[in-house]
C-alpha cells in the first residue's frame, strides 16, 4: 500500500528536497506552499517523473483557520498520512536584540512556532484514528546553543525542541513517533531570506566550508522515518565535517 507524506514549505530549500526524496522512494506527496504557482510545477514534474499523485495545499501555516479548514477538508483517500514533516520555517534578520525588528520577531514565532503547532493539531487525529504516524519537526543547531545576534530565531527553535519533547511524551500512547531533526549550516534560500534578498551577505556565511545541501538532510530525514516500527530516532543534530556547534568553525 502506498504511503503518504505531508511536507510544509515544499517549494524550496528542506522541503522541496524531501518532497523529491519521498517520491523518488514511491510515496504519494501532501505538499503545501504559499507559492501556488511553484507548488503546481513540482505536482507535474514529480508525477511524472517518479508516477506518484500528488495533492497540493496552497496556504500559509499562518493562518491558524485555513490550516484547519484545509488539512480537515482533505479527501479520505489522502488522510492516512504516515509522515507530517514540519519544514516551514524561516529566520528574519541578524540583527542586536534593541535593534532587531519587532514584524520580524512576529513572523518567525508565527512561522516557525504556530505554525507548526497548527499543522500537527490538524493532522495528528489521523494519526491517532490509525493508530500510527511519525512527525518530523525541521528544528535546528540554533535550538541548542545561541548566538549573537540570533535571539528569537534561536529562542523560536529552542521551542521546537521543547514542543518535540512534549509531543513524544502526550502523543506515546498513541504510537506516534516524533523526531526534532537540527541542521547546521545549509546551502538554501535559508539564508537570503534571512538576510532579505542579499545574497552576497547570505554567501559569506558559508564562506570557507563545504556546507550541508538540501538533499543532505532529506536523506537523514528520510532514513528517520524507515526504521523499524519499534526504533525511533527522538533527536538529530546534523552539521557539517567543518561545524562544530552554532559558533565554531574550521574554515579554509
Amino acid at each position: 500500500m502506498t504511503k503518504i507524506v505531508l511536507v510544509t514549505g515544499a517549494t524550496s530549500g528542506f522541503g522541496k528536497a524531501c518532497a523529491e526524496k519521498f517520491a523518488s522512494e514511491g510515496y504519494d506527496l501532501i505538499l503545501n506552499g504559499r507559492r501556488e504557482e511553484r507548488l503546481t510545477e513540482i505536482k507535474s514534474v514529480l508525477e511524472k517523473k517518479y508516477n506518484i499523485a500528488v495533492c497540493l495545499l496552497p496556504f500559509d501555516v499562518r493562518q491558524r483557520d485555513t490550516v484547519f479548514k484545509m488539512i480537515r477538508g482533505l479527501p479520505p483517500q489522502w488522510q492516512g498520512i504516515d509522515v507530517l514533516i514540519n519544514n516551514a520555517g524561516l529566520a528574519l534578520g541578524r540583527d542586536y536584540f534593541d535593534e532587531a525588528d519587532i514584524d520580524d520577531w512576529e513572523t518567525m514565532i508565527d512561522t516557525n512556532v504556530k505554525g507548526l503547532l497548527y499543522v500537527s493539531k490538524a493532522v495528528i487525529p489521523f494519526m491517532i484514528q490509525r493508530g500510527r504516524g511519525h512527525i518530523v519537526n525541521l528544528g535546528s543547531i540554533a535550538g541548542r546553543e545561541v548566538y549573537e545576534k540570533g535571539n528569537v530565531y534561536c529562542g523560536s527553535k529552542f521551542a521546537v525542541g521543547a514542543i518535540s519533547q512534549s509531543m513524544r511524551i502526550d502523543l506515546l500512547r498513541h504510537g506516534i513517533k516524533i523526531t526534532n531533526i537540527e541542521p547546521g549550516a545549509a546551502a538554501t534560500e535559508f539564508g537570503v531570506v534571512r538576510f532579505k534578498g542579499d545574497e552576497a551577505t547570505a554567501q559569506q556565511v558559508y564562506t570557507g566550508i563545504n556546507p550541508l545541501t538540501a538533499e543532505d538532510v532529506a536523506a537523514i530525514i528520510y532514513y528517520t522515518t524507515t526504521l523499524p516500527p519499534h526504533v525511533c530516532i527522538n533527536e538529530l543534530v546534523v552539521t557539517c565535517t567543518q561545524q562544530a556547534n552554532s559558533v565554531y568553525f574550521n574554515r579554509k
